[in-house]
């Protein structure tokens, strides 16, 4: 499986083109704000095309960008996140939602085909299969997108993915920090529950794609993470 990193210059933000291999339909993964030209040249150096997109929650610095990248392709998102379509800046509250504004590079454009992006299991493009984890707490729609059988190219036992190889975790889970849950929506104690349900469920092994900084994985933060630490101890 091919996942290609753009960083989105505002807020630094994570954005995942995903694909079965070149040539292929592709799937990206929030589109920040200003990431549309860095996604179309990942698009280009692999001859892909974009068969849909995915947010892993409703944030403006990881969907800014959706409408430009989707085109006539569908914008996923979990239903409770998908009214923040409308304009995901507003939803931030005075004065962060102007100060998001003034970052960003374009306007807010809603994307022309959003859809609700369902828990379980979907191939969201010819030959991505993703399931979407529901993973409150940063957002009341933050999800978790386990890419299944990205590594070992197969589905784990059962057809479902406890040992699945790679999961981009939005805001919910960085390399040695959390998301904050003090923007209007946020849910501190949403939040811990899904620390502690991503600990349960997925091996050390798992790697972890984060919304913004390094790529990590469920080993490393359950061993040196102070915040997964903090909510295992709840």
């Amino acid at each position: 499986m091919l996942i290609q990193r753009v960083l989105a210059p505002v807020l630094e933000a994570n954005c995942y083109v995903v694909a079965a291999g070149p040539g292929r339909p592709a799937l990206v993964v929030d589109p920040g704000a200003g990431s549309a030209g860095a996604v179309r040249g990942a698009l280009e150096r692999h001859g892909l095309v974009v068969g849909a997109v995915a947010v892993t929650h409703g944030h403006p610095d990881h969907l800014w960008d959706a409408a430009e990248v989707a085109g006539d392709a569908p914008v996923l998102v979990a239903e409770a996140d998908l009214p923040r379509l409308d304009d995901p800046a507003a939803w931030l509250g005075s004065p962060m939602a102007d100060l998001f504004r003034s970052l960003a590079a374009t306007p807010w454009r809603t994307p022309a085909h959003p859809a609700v992006l369902a828990p379980g299991r979907h191939e969201l493009v010819d030959g991505v299969v993703v399931e979407a984890v529901p993973a409150p707490g940063h957002t009341p729609g933050s999800t978790l997108l386990v890419l299944v059988g990205a590594a070992r190219g197969e589905p784990g036992p059962h057809g479902t993915p406890p040992d699945a190889d790679v999961v981009l975790t939005g805001d919910v889970l960085f390399a040695g920090s959390v998301g904050r849950t003090d923007l209007p929506g946020g849910d501190p104690h949403a939040h811990n529950a899904t620390l502690r349900a991503i600990a349960a469920r997925f091996p050390d092994s798992t790697t972890i794609l984060p919304g913004h900084g390094p790529t990590s994985s469920v080993g490393a933060e359950r061993a040196a993470n102070p915040y997964l630490a903090a909510a295992l101890r709840v």
